[in-house]
């Protein structure tokens, strides 16, 4: 009897099993995550990314560099020159470059962000062949205040290799690109891009809300927390030469850190294109750490077109 028992309660937990699988595999699929509405983050993510980051079709071997947009900082109007206070950013996608997903869906975008991006923002005009210039703007839709995407080259005619040529290269951000690195060299293994609803909110910041992921592709939120979250770490820590020794030898930053040196995303030259010596570097590096130099030695700044450059400006762009 006491063992018909136990068959029964087994019986009844693997039924249990099966009907909660059933519940994940069927029922909450039926919820329809594009009702959340995508927040200014989740905009700003997408149009900064572009289409994906890896693991697709479109880059199964996660290069990253091609097919995606560059994040400008605009001070001047690039058809008249007239200037532009404060600042503005926009996403320049090239002719053949993917749109970001919520760009070709828009019905992603949520309630009043799908309305004001297509008829204010005229996002359904933007053709990938021809390439268009995007930009985010606060609007209103029903008493609320909301976030959506203007298409620059259907409302201004901007067009993205007029922008790009009246932009100079410090003003140019390569965050499509850094993400696309960030996933390829494992970071996410050790760092986190979730902050919790614990004592997170004091050292990382504030948990990211369901509209801040809209239509992202991979969401990275990271496999384990073996350092700190990044989410917010531009808010942080925005110091670019920080950033820049940090990535090419931790150690010159945090004596103690466990984080692996990234020197070699630096490639074969620097910034002004001279070739950088990675042997001489590391031997004085060597006499720094043992007490027989007084400074180390200095990091060469990454040529614009290597993925450090890419990396430190996805990093930057996380606020």
């Amino acid at each position: 009897m006491a063992g018909f028992k136990q068959y029964r309660l087994g019986a009844a937990g693997v039924g249990l099993m099966l009907g909660l699988s059933m519940l994940i595999t069927i029922f909450l699929p039926s919820f329809d995550l594009r009702s959340g509405v995508t927040t200014e983050m989740g905009l700003r993510k997408q149009l900064s990314v572009g289409y994906d980051a890896g693991f697709s079709y479109n880059d199964p071997n996660l290069f990253g560099p091609e097919n995606k947009p560059v994040t400008v900082i605009l001070d001047k109007d690039p058809s008249t020159g007239a200037k532009i206070d404060p600042p503005m950013t926009a996403f320049v996608f090239k002719a053949g470059t993917y749109f970001a997903p919520n760009v070709r869906h828009p019905d992603e975008l949520g309630e009043g962000v799908e309305d004001l991006s297509i008829q204010k923002g005229r996002i359904r005009e933007a053709k990938e062949s021809q390439g268009a210039v995007f930009t985010i703007r606060e609007g209103e839709w029903k008493g609320d205040e909301v976030h959506y995407i203007e298409d620059l080259t259907a409302t201004r005619g901007w067009q993205p290799n007029d922008v790009l040529s009246k932009v100079s290269d410090a003003h140019k951000r390569y965050i499509g690109q850094g993400k696309t690195i960030f996933v390829a060299q494992g970071c996410w293994w050790c760092h986190t891009l979730l902050p919790e609803e614990t004592q997170d909110w004091q050292a990382f910041g504030a948990p990211p809300y369901l509209g801040d992921f809209n239509g992202e592709m991979p969401t990275a939120f990271g496999s384990d927390r073996k350092g700190p979250d990044l989410l917010h770490v531009a808010s942080r820590n925005s110091s670019r030469e920080w950033l820049t020794m940090h990535f090419f030898n931790p150690r010159l930053v945090q004596p103690h850190s466990i984080m692996p040196r990234f020197d070699y995303l630096w490639g074969k030259v620097d910034a002004e294109g001279k070739p950088i010596d990675y042997a001489k570097w590391r031997e004085e590096y060597v006499q720094y750490r043992e007490g027989k130099r007084v400074y180390p030695p200095d990091v060469p700044d990454p040529n614009p077109n290597s993925p450090a450059r890419a990396l430190i400006d996805w990093v930057l762009s996380l606020k």
